[in-house]
């Protein structure tokens, strides 16, 4: 049941992806929008990334590093293209990217290639005419795990070596934006504990766990892929975290992650806007005809506008 529910899953994003961009409102240019397509920042097919270049600027813009979702196992940046495009709309120089997935690619390969499109983007961001000061990062779902254990990275210094790059690099995002987000992959059973939810979802939680962290030995080693369990130990950070945007709706089976993120983020003093939104489910912010999800992106965009424009 769980396999089938990936495969229409996929199929759905996939189907849906492919028919908005025959919109023409889907195209860049009209938006004053120009992107550079499938630029490699590894060796491997899937570690490419395009960048959304806003053609109207005055100086080094303000950036939006994104990673998509889709369970590590599906999905990519071409999914997830409606992300990059709303973002550049408002003025963002937007760096999205694809990763190597699971379960071919198990943990930590998904944040490994995170880490090293981060450090390549800071590498090309003078090309690119971004400002290194100004960088956000945000992604939903997997994504939102993967941005939130690379700004972890970015502000302890950790004893493997993609995620010291980063803290060796200096450059810690100005704000990150987890939307509807898996922040601890082990013990998908906890997601059940406080109110029952179907057997195809419980089976997609935990497919997702088995798949992206295989054998995986528990403990800190997986600290990358449970972002949230390091932030509610209390370990030290090295530098500030940043302020954080955590959206999700109240119909998510992920919610409770996001709870906890807002617990913990204040037991730390870092800002935090948890923002619910009554009925949404599970990335409903990427079904932009419908109000939630215009109200969740207007929150979003305001938030970056007062923590990095």
């Amino acid at each position: 049941m769980a396999a089938l529910a990936q495969t229409l899953t996929r199929a759905m994003f996939h189907g849906l992806s492919a028919a908005g961009r025959l919109h023409p409102q889907a195209r860049p240019e009209r938006h004053g929008v120009h992107v550079e397509r499938d630029l490699r920042y590894g060796p491997g097919p899937e570690q490419v990334l395009d960048v959304y270049h806003p053609r109207r600027r005055t100086g080094p813009l303000p950036v939006v590093f994104y990673v998509h979702g889709g369970a590590f196992r599906i999905l990519s940046k071409d999914t997830h293209w409606l992300m990059g495009l709303a973002f550049a709309r408002h003025g963002y120089l937007v760096v999205n990217i694809s990763y190597r997935l699971a379960p071919t690619h198990r943990y930590p390969a998904a944040i490994e290639d995170a880490c090293r499109a981060w450090q390549w983007m800071l590498a090309e961001l003078p090309r690119l005419g971004g400002d290194p000061t100004r960088v956000a990062v945000a992604g939903e779902s997997a994504g939102g795990n993967l941005v939130t254990a690379l700004t972890l990275a970015a502000c302890q210094r950790r004893d493997e070596p993609f995620a010291r790059a980063v803290f060796d690099a200096g450059v810690v995002p100005r704000a990150a934006l987890p939307f509807c987000a898996i922040l601890e992959v082990s013990r998908p059973e906890r997601h059940g504990h406080r109110r029952r939810l179907p057997g195809w979802v419980q089976g997609i939680l935990d497919d997702t766990a088995a798949s992206y962290l295989g054998d995986a030995p528990a403990g800190r080693f997986r600290d990358l892929a449970d972002p949230l369990a390091v932030l509610e130990r209390g370990d030290p950070v090295d530098r500030p975290l940043p302020p954080m945007f955590a959206p999700v709706g109240t119909r998510d089976p992920l919610l409770d992650d996001t709870r906890r993120l807002e617990r913990a983020l204040v037991a730390r003093g870092v800002p935090c806007e948890a923002r619910y939104y009554p009925g949404g489910i599970h990335a409903f912010h990427a079904f932009v005809w419908q109000p939630q999800a215009r109200r969740c992106w207007r929150d979003a965009l305001a938030f970056l506008d007062r923590h990095v424009r």
